[in-house]
């Protein structure tokens, strides 16, 4: 499975941006999919997860209320919309697919990172 995240960029606090990830090759099943983020100096972080049929969802305390995750399992895409973005925020966002349950932090596959960085 292959997965390319798009949607970064620099925004304003308060602003909003929307990630994408699109998912190709082994796509006839279905995975848990997660975004991630790793800020310069930090440990990469689960951000939000949602499983398969999207009926169950994670989000780190600090994004709940702020960020949602969603699927379109026909488009294999992934979603994470932010909303009210803080400087803390600014991280690489990475995408990642394959984790037996959400919660889990063990993911099979992961794209490349897409750049988010919030000015204050």
């Amino acid at each position: 499975v292959q997965l390319q995240a798009s949607g970064g960029g620099l925004v304003q606090a308060g602003g909003s941006l929307r990630l994408s990830c699109a998912a190709s090759g082994r796509t006839g099943r279905r995975y848990v999919m997660g975004w991630f983020r790793q800020a310069p100096g930090k440990e990469r972080e689960s951000v939000a997860a949602i499983g398969i049929n999207s009926g169950i969802s994670y989000y780190e305390d600090s994004v709940k209320g702020r960020f949602t995750i969603s699927r379109d399992n026909a488009k294999n895409t992934v979603y994470l919309q932010m909303n009210s973005l803080k400087p803390e925020d600014t991280a690489v966002y990475y995408c990642a697919a394959g984790a037996r349950r959400v919660g889990e932090l063990d993911y099979d596959y992961w794209g490349q990172g897409t750049q988010v960085t919030v000015s204050s």
